[in-house]
């Protein structure tokens, strides 16, 4: 059965972690609304490529522009399955507004699925739901997690982990993982 996912974007959010599950929950016949404060169906934001490359954190490139296709001001959660947030720099300052919080506040009140991935863990924390439980983010988020009153998931950096309705990674390297258990917990079956 088809499901009906919010997915909370902004201007450099991870580029793979922003593509990939979109066109994943679209292949699997779900709907996504990819939303932005104070933007609407049609405009785009920005997107940012983060690599491995050996340095002692993440590099950052400009990736491509991305359309969003629904209006941000138009979003009532209680119409929606479940909830995506991408990584990337997008949730420092996404965190910063009470409707994106208030957002991620009913998805968790309402036990819907969410699914979090690399620094989508900041705007767990700053909505206060992570007390007691476990979640993975990039390692660089440990600490706000924890701060949160929450446990990190220390896993490696191409695997998920679940905590009731709470899917979450460390990174893109991680989506086959982290979209097989979001799906898991969406109830989606794909048959071969």
């Amino acid at each position: 059965m088809s499901k009906k996912i919010l997915m909370l974007v902004g201007d450099y959010a991870e580029d793979y972690e922003t593509m990939v599950p979109y066109q994943t929950l679209l292949a699997v016949g779900h709907t996504v609304h990819a939303v932005c404060p104070n933007k609407k169906a049609g405009d785009t934001v920005a997107t940012a490529i983060h690599d491995f490359e050996g340095a002692q954190t993440y590099s950052e490139k400009p990736g491509h522009r991305f359309a969003l296709n629904f209006d941000f001001d138009k979003v009532d959660p209680a119409e929606y399955d479940a909830l995506l947030i991408p990584g990337g720099r997008a949730p420092e300052y996404l965190r910063m507004d009470d409707t994106v919080l208030d957002i991620v506040r009913h998805f968790d009140a309402t036990k819907k699925p969410i699914a979090s991935v690399c620094h989508g863990a900041q705007l767990l924390a700053a909505a206060g739901i992570l007390k007691g439980r476990t979640c993975s983010a990039y390692p660089a988020c440990a600490a706000e997690v924890q701060l949160a009153g929450g446990t990190y998931a220390d896993i490696a950096i191409d695997q998920a982990h679940t905590d009731g309705n709470l899917v979450t990674a460390p990174a893109w390297p991680a989506h086959p993982a982290w979209m097989a258990q979001f799906l898991k917990v969406l109830g989606t079956k794909i048959e071969l």
